[in-house]
């Protein structure tokens, strides 16, 4: 499974020949012990490849607390998770970073962190603390998997696009959709498990039929989906692609925003809002950390307001804090999903491989 957004930004600014530098932090701590042993000024965060935070942001942490961060990436959200299960108690850094709630269960059942409150935890609200009563994990980020529409495309036919999971399913939008699949995709598997949560145990599959019926159209990946079948998206205009729908993110105007020159006054693309399915990154202490004050510290910051402020053009993620304030290209270019559609990570857990089976053979076999 890919990290939430693990293509999104560098797959848009690759299409507009942008390149995007994802500022990580340093190794080098000026020759002392880097290893994260009691006593380092070394904390290891272990994390999916997308992590990326400013130097300045990174820096003042340093500043703050005399630890110097290394980043230690380690493959996509799912194959990094399964890294650290495998070496329990024995971890390759102090802090993980990028487990979310389709596979928060997975880590909690098998023991790879250790509790801890971190500070200013009272600034997020509870919704999002999905293991407030023994702490393992702290929040940092959450994304929405939402089906977006060309606006060009639906105002040059006077159509109105869709803006729930109804309405995908309308003859007016025959054809028109294109979606990832939900076993090699995460945002494939979000879109899945939002319609289950939509339209419930008994409903979903009906569901699938239906869309299927009203023609979506499924492939491989988001870059697929998105830069190669999406009508909306700069790589959709330059390699003609002809669906006007598309499920990526409810961040993905923005950057369409940030990343074209020029640029355009109101961003290409929508987001049909009751579409969307929300995802959630926690990090944890690792059990068996070496360093785990630095962890403990580093857990605090990346709750901070500097660290939550700097996550929207670094990830392309909303800040988990109360008070964290977006950046004005996300005000004015992108949207705020107030009830999105959600699952309990353990329902997730005890149902995704059936369901995911499922899926395939009602939609892709």
């Amino acid at each position: 499974m890919s990290s939430i957004r693990k293509t999104t930004a560098v797959a848009l600014a690759t299409a507009l020949g942008v390149s995007v530098l994802a500022a990580c932090g340093s190794g080098d701590d000026g020759g002392k012990d880097s290893g994260g042993g009691t006593g380092s000024k070394t904390v290891t965060l272990v994390s999916h490849d997308s992590f990326a935070a400013s130097d300045a942001v990174l820096k003042e942490f340093t500043k703050r607390t005399g630890y110097t961060v290394k980043v230690l990436k380690s493959g996509d959200a799912g194959v990094a998770l399964n890294k650290e299960i495998l070496t329990k108690g024995r971890p390759q850094g102090d802090v993980f970073f990028g487990v979310d709630n389709t596979l928060l269960s997975r880590a909690l059942d098998n023991g790879i962190f250790t509790s801890y409150q971190a500070k200013g935890l009272d600034r997020v609200p509870a919704d999002v603390q999905l293991d407030r009563g023994e702490h393992r994990v702290t929040p940092v980020d959450t994304g929405d998997i939402c089906v977006n529409y060309d606006k060009k495309y639906f105002a040059d036919r006077k159509l109105a696009p869709p803006r729930t999971l109804d309405d995908l399913i309308k003859p007016e939008y025959k054809n028109l959709l294109v979606a990832e699949n939900a076993a090699t995709s995460s945002p494939g598997l979000g879109f899945v498990l939002g319609t289950v949560a939509r339209y419930g145990e008994d409903g979903w599959q009906e569901y699938w039929k239906k869309l299927k019926a009203n023609g979506v159209k499924i492939v491989d990946g988001w870059e697929e989906a998105y830069n190669l079948e999406f009508s909306g998206s700069a790589g959709g205009k330059k390699e003609g692609g002809d669906r006007p729908l598309v499920v990526s993110y409810a961040s993905s105007p923005p950057v369409e925003v940030l990343f074209a020159e020029p640029k355009p006054k109101e961003a290409p693309t929508g987001v049909a809002t009751g579409t969307c399915f929300r995802q959630i990154e926690f990090a944890g202490l690792l059990k068996g950390a070496k360093n785990e004050a630095g962890g403990k510290a580093l857990l605090d910051f990346l709750i901070s307001t500097e660290f939550q402020e700097d996550l929207p053009l670094k990830m392309f993620v909303n800040p988990v804090v109360k008070d964290a304030k977006l950046p004005a290209i996300f005000t004015e270019h992108g949207v705020r999903i107030s009830d999105p559609l959600t699952l309990a990570p353990d329902t997730i857990s005890e149902n995704r491989e059936q369901w995911v089976q499922t899926w395939s053979s009602t939609v892709v076999k």
